[in-house]
């Protein structure tokens, strides 16, 4: 099965998949074929070992969440080797996935944001690249993945808009900047003609000469908000501060949409399920429908 795993890692390579994807499920299957050699288990694709696999997740503790990717990752498998006559048929077709909890992702305060921010404060290198993506994620809901992406010429200052060339799903969009985020960004973008990449397309530059990848990024978020006393910081927790803080300033729903690259409507209440009560008590306050 390993030999097949990479074929199907160029298969999805072929399809365009992003890297992070990629990773994503190739990981998947590997944890099912380390499961099975852990068990002394042959390693077959069927509904019941697949389950078995993902009940024994659940049982050690692993988030809903965890075990829904990982079957995910081998429902995709499995498809995939139907398909290319691997399998006389896909025996995880129609498998339900691992149902999951209902969770509330805190938004971040004011006055945890303005810390934020505050944690970058300094003219070097570092200093203005974290405040520059820091606010750029705040301010358009961009992904950590969207974000590392980018290149020099996805930024147009001057006209105030940012291009997310890929994001989940292949889609591509335009998100605003406003002037905050310019102002930090062309200071980071002065500050990178330094830097001994300046000449490559890479729009965020790591150190020791290099390119900053996902990973480098979100160290250096968490690390920003360790600094500013922000607890259990997640970066993705700016995508959600961002659409919580768009509707709060009565931005559109539709709007948020576009900008946040959704495409259904349900995903505005999962993003701001956690500041949903305060809008609604705050529209309640201006209606004023007790004055009769």
């Amino acid at each position: 099965m390993k030999t097949l795993l990479e074929s199907w890692t160029l298969h999805l390579r072929a399809e365009r998949k992003s890297a992070q994807t990629v990773k994503t499920y190739t990981d998947g299957v590997r944890r099912f074929l380390a499961w099975c050699q852990r068990t002394e288990t042959q390693p077959d694709i069927s509904r019941t070992l697949v389950n078995a696999f993902i009940a024994d997740l659940l049982d050690q503790g692993a988030e809903a969440a965890t075990a829904r990717s990982r079957q995910l990752s081998m429902r995709r498998f499995s498809a995939w080797l139907a398909d290319e006559g691997e399998l006389d048929q896909d025996p995880l077709i129609a498998l339900k996935p691992p149902k999951l909890d209902s969770k509330i992702v805190p938004e971040l305060s004011d006055d945890e944001l303005k810390a934020l921010i505050k944690a970058c404060a300094g003219r070097g290198f570092w200093e203005r690249r974290d405040e520059a993506i820091i606010r750029l994620m705040l301010e358009t809901g961009a992904r950590i993945g969207e974000v590392v992406a980018m290149s020099t010429d996805d930024i147009d200052l001057t006209a105030g808009v940012a291009i997310v060339r890929r994001g989940k799903g292949g889609k591509g969009r335009t998100i605003p900047v406003g002037p905050q985020t310019s102002r930090a960004i062309d200071r980071y973008l002065r500050a990178r003609r330094a830097h001994r990449l300046a000449s490559t397309p890479d729009l965020w530059l790591g150190d020791r000469g290099k390119t900053i990848g996902y990973s480098g990024l979100y160290d250096s978020l968490v690390r920003r908000a360790h600094l500013a006393g922000i607890e259990d910081f997640h970066p993705h927790v700016l995508r959600h501060t961002a659409a919580g803080r768009w509707l709060q300033r009565g931005g559109s729903e539709g709007g948020l949409m576009a900008v946040a690259g959704w495409s259904r409507r349900d995903m505005i209440d999962r993003y701001t399920k956690a500041t949903a009560q305060k809008r609604a008590a705050d529209e309640a306050r201006g209606l004023n429908l007790g004055d009769i």
